[in-house]
């Protein structure tokens, strides 16, 4: 199928690539029939710049990745690389990805009784260039989390990597009594986003069976 970018072809029947070694955006593509030809992990600096907002943030890291792994693949006129990042954040600070226990707990207090936001920028390269960009923000908020259940939850060991050190579509799912927004896009990927950014290029996306229940 031919798409157009800056009023030129794009042959779409290409490849796609999942600039994530996320598991949780796997499963996301996979609940709308799509499955990535090839991950590659985008080994970028993460780091956000001076003053820079967790919006900007989101969106920004979302277009290095997809740019990093564009440039890093011997194919990439070949190939559609798609690539995303998430960032929590309360008011302007920016939440990191936890890796120790104590900045989970640290996270996790923060986050008790209160509302946070979390964008999720999503960008699509083609033929080396980027052809879209989204950004999602929605809006969550906690029940207070006493002691008890702050120790429960570091014990899982869910937290490690996670924005936030909170992962929703786990055991932290009976802390969150609100959502305003995309809860895939929580998870870490809005997925009626993406497959608008898909389709536009014209990449097929794949019919799912109905679920007729149980």
């Amino acid at each position: 199928m031919i798409s157009q970018k800056d009023g030129l072809p794009i042959d779409t029947n290409k490849p796609l690539c999942l600039a994530s070694a996320s598991s949780r955006r796997q499963a996301l593509l996979a609940q709308v029939g799509i499955v990535p030809d090839t991950i590659v992990p985008a080994d970028i600096d993460e780091t956000p710049k001076h003053r820079e907002l967790p919006p900007q943030l989101a969106a920004r890291l979302a277009f290095e990745k997809a740019l990093y792994v564009s440039e890093n693949t011997a194919n990439k006129a070949n190939m559609l690389v798609l690539a995303a990042d998430t960032v929590v954040s309360i008011g302007r600070r920016i939440l990191p990805k936890t890796e120790t226990r104590d900045a989970a707990h640290e996270c996790l207090t923060a986050l008790s009784g209160r509302g946070h936001r979390v964008s999720t920028g999503v960008c699509l390269f083609a033929e080396g260039a980027c052809v879209a960009r989204r950004l999602v923000t929605s809006r969550v908020r906690m029940k207070t989390l006493d002691a008890q259940d702050i120790e429960t939850y570091l014990a899982s060991g869910e937290w490690r990597g996670k924005a936030g050190g909170y992962a929703i579509q786990g055991k932290a799912a009976r802390f969150v009594t609100r959502i305003v927004g995309s809860y895939s896009a929580i998870v870490g990927l809005p997925v009626f986003e993406t497959v608008a950014m898909l389709s536009g290029v014209g990449f097929t996306v794949t019919e799912v069976g109905e679920d007729n229940g149980p």
